[in-house]
This record gives structure tokens, C-alpha cells and sequence, in this order.
């Protein structure tokens, strides 16, 4: 990073962009609205440790298409891949018929990444396979979404979600690896039935994805503060994560080693034999 204040002082050794590792996507709009201003505010100060910015809930189907374009263009002036969120899952489910204009519609307003989900959904894998080669077709990388559990991605309350069928992590894992083996850019591991909307963490899910598909295939979803710091604490401070955009100072203080908590103030180091 040029022109670091302060860059006489030790930062852990973080890839420099485009990162394949260390990756940290960030949340736009969805619980409450962010526009070009906000936005450049944030990448200003901090783009340089952000490499994908992510619209959530299909939010840039509620705007006009001057701001979606303004807000991607910003993203790309700093150097920051625009991710379309999982929409497609909505898609699929009310206008089907659509799927390939809402990806060719993304690839013309400039977006990178299409994210390919489906935690509302009951569909075949080869199917959700053939949406990742689909985007891929039209010049785009594709970041296929797996879960461990039903209805994931809706914000759902606890109980809620124990109503609904838990995944077996095997299956999420298979899916995962049919995925990358067709090409995907990376997996979003999704929180909800792991360390969110649970009544207690199922890290052993987590380790289980990270060590059979590759946690530097994944990114892990991390989504308040004590979640990154586990991830960061188990993986290192170049795991991939998704967080968002009001964390992406604190995530990034403790990657880089600058700052942290009560069990990771200090601890979170880096080592390279350059």
C-alpha cells in the first residue's frame, strides 16, 4: 500500500490485490440504503483492504439504474469486484423464465460476480452446477452459496430455522467440490445453521468444509465481530470472509495484527521467508 500513515509500524503480511487470499467482501445495501458517497467514504479510507463489494436482497432491483451503475463504477475505481448477492435464488423461484437475462443484465451494469444460492430452495445440484457454468458462459465468475441448513439466508429467527430440515455438511461438501470442479471463482459458506441463527456454534461443520473443500476455496461468512475473530483465529489472518461494511475497520485491525480482543490482542501474526 503506498503512502501508509504510520508505515514505520509492522502489519502482519497481507496479499496485495487482486488477492486470491485474504479476501474480504463486504456487505452493501440492505439494512439500510448506501449510496455513491457512502460508498467512496468507505473505499477512500479502506479500499484498499476490500476486495468484494456484495448488494444483498436483490437491493439493486429497487434502484435507479444510473445509481446501481455509479456504485459499480466506484467499486472499480478502487480496485473492488462488485458481487450481484444471491438473487438468482428469487429468481429462479418467481420468474425462472428470466434467469439468463438477470445474468446478462448484471455482465451489462458492470457487475463481476454473480452469486449462485439457493437456501430457500429445494433444487438438484447438477442444476445449481449448470447455473455456475451458465455465468461463467457469459464472461463472469460465478460464487456458488452452500449451507447446512434449509432456509438460510432470510434472517430467520432461531426457532424458525429448527423447524426447518437441517443439511448434511457431506452433501454441502460434495456440492461445494461439484462446483469448484466446474470452474467456480470461490464457495460463500453461509453463517446461519453454523455460528448464526443457532442456539450454539457448529464449528465442527466449519472445519469440516475448510479442510475437505479448502478453506482458500471459501468464504466464510462472519457475521458479527466474534465470528471473524474465530475464524481469523483458527485460519489465520488470511482467511477469506464476509462481513459487513459497518466491521470492515475492526476485521481488518485484527488481520492485520494492529488491534483486537481479549483472546487475540497480540496473537495474530504472520510469518514470510522473503
Amino acid at each position: 500500500m503506498e503512502d501508509r500513515a504510520f508505515d514505520f509500524l509492522r502489519l502482519n503480511d497481507r496479499p496485495e490485490k487482486p488477492r486470491d487470499r485474504g479476501i474480504t467482501e463486504i456487505r452493501g445495501p440492505y439494512y439500510d440504503p448506501m449510496g455513491p458517497r457512502e460508498l467512496r467514504d468507505i473505499l477512500e479510507t479502506m479500499g484498499h483492504w476490500v476486495d468484494i463489494y456484495k448488494f444483498s436482497g436483490g437491493s439493486f432491483a429497487l434502484m435507479p439504474e444510473t445509481a446501481v451503475r455509479e456504485l459499480v463504477d466506484t467499486c472499480h475505481e478502487f480496485d473492488v469486484q462488485v458481487s450481484t448477492g444471491g438473487f438468482v435464488e428469487h429468481v429462479l423461484a418467481a420468474d425462472r423464465d428470466n434467469v439468463e437475462a438477470y445474468v446478462e443484465a448484471a455482465g451489462e451494469l458492470g457487475f463481476d460476480i454473480v452469486e449462485v444460492s439457493s437456501g430457500f430452495l429445494a433444487i438438484d445440484t447438477e442444476d445449481m452446477v449448470a447455473l455456475t457454468e451458465l455465468v461463467q458462459d457469459h464472461g463472469l465468475k460465478a460464487k456458488p452459496e452452500v449451507n447446512v441448513q434449509f432456509g438460510a439466508g432470510g434472517a430467520s429467527s432461531v426457532e424458525e430455522l429448527e423447524s426447518e430440515s437441517a443439511v448434511d455438511p457431506a452433501t454441502a461438501i460434495a456440492e461445494a467440490e461439484r462446483h469448484l470442479e466446474a470452474g467456480a471463482y470461490k464457495v460463500m459458506v453461509e453463517s446461519e445453521g453454523i455460528t448464526e441463527r443457532v442456539r450454539e456454534w457448529r464449528t465442527d461443520v466449519a472445519f469440516a468444509i475448510a479442510d475437505e473443500v479448502g478453506a482458500e476455496n471459501c468464504v466464510f461468512e462472519a457475521a458479527d465481530p466474534a465470528v471473524f475473530e474465530w475464524y481469523i483465529k483458527q485460519f489465520g489472518p488470511n482467511v477469506n470472509l464476509f462481513v459487513d461494511n459497518s466491521q470492515i475497520v475492526e476485521c481488518e485491525c485484527m488481520r492485520s495484527g494492529l488491534w483486537g480482543k481479549k483472546s487475540s490482542w497480540g496473537r495474530v501474526v504472520s510469518y514470510s521467508r522473503d
